[in-house]
């Protein structure tokens, strides 16, 4: 298959899987509500507490890039539950006996959660100015911000599609999504700074993509801090590629 043809592979799934979202976007607005708890509550009542966030920088700015970072993650973590309801009711098996590589099938459809994110991103700022955040709003930190939420919503889609051509029940994607959500965010910096751990967790923290992600959306949102960008962006990348990869060789599994 051409580069021409892979390409609009991708993007005719990714379009099915956008429509999907405008026939019922019920889910997208649903999914606002745990991310505006953590800020509204948790944000709110820790902002008086000294010690939680970097000197100089209010807690409720400290971790909004956080509660960004884990509202796409919740999105993405879930896929794999539609992924096996569409093997259950045979569209994966018909998408699969057409001619598009599963590679561009899982891409088309990690891209179309990178939808989903940008969609979380745009309510959370919202809440954010509603609040009094201060945000930085320059074209290039919110558009590299975006960049960095649809990789970061590709990269966790296709771990959760990965894990259901093992788990090939929702009840154990639902089971697993939740055992491994949790964990992940509070092995992250995204509710407090890495130098609060104890060791164990901070060793933890660096083999967590969901650290650099808030690390990245923090600089560009944030502190305007752009030392460890491309090490974030890096990893970030890396983990993207080897999930995909990862969700490609697992796709025929699932239907077997």
């Amino acid at each position: 298959m051409t580069p021409k043809k892979f390409a609009s592979s991708i993007l005719t799934v990714a379009e099915i899987e956008v429509r999907k979202i405008r026939h019922d976007s019920s889910e997208l607005w649903t999914r606002i509500i745990q991310p505006a708890l953590w800020l509204l509550v948790f944000g709110e009542v820790f902002n008086g507490i000294r010690g939680f966030a970097p000197t100089g920088i209010p807690y409720l700015e400290f971790i909004t890039p956080g509660i960004l970072a884990q509202s796409v993650q919740f999105i993405a973590i879930f896929y794999g539950i539609t992924i096996v309801w569409e093997k259950d009711v045979g569209l994966l098996t018909k998408l699969l006996s057409t001619p598009s590589p599963r590679s561009s099938i899982i891409i088309g459809k990690a891209l179309a959660a990178g939808f989903r994110g940008i969609f979380q991103a745009i309510m959370i700022f919202g809440l954010a100015l509603l609040l009094g955040v201060n945000l930085r709003f320059d074209p290039l930190d919110i558009a590299g911000t975006f960049f960095v939420i649809v990789l970061f919503a590709m990269c966790f889609t296709s771990l959760s599609m990965a894990l259901a051509s093992f788990l090939k029940t929702r009840e154990r994607m639902m089971g697993i999504g939740q055992a491994i959500t949790m964990p992940l965010f509070f092995a992250s910096s995204a509710i407090y700074p890495i130098a609060l751990m104890p060791k164990w967790l901070q060793v933890i923290s660096l083999g967590n993509p969901l650290t650099y992600v808030v690390d990245a959306l923090r600089a560009m949102l944030l502190t305007g801090n752009y030392s460890n960008l491309a090490v974030d962006l890096f990893a970030l990348v890396i983990s993207t590629a080897v999930m995909i990869v990862l969700a490609s060789l697992g796709l025929k599994r699932l239907v077997d």
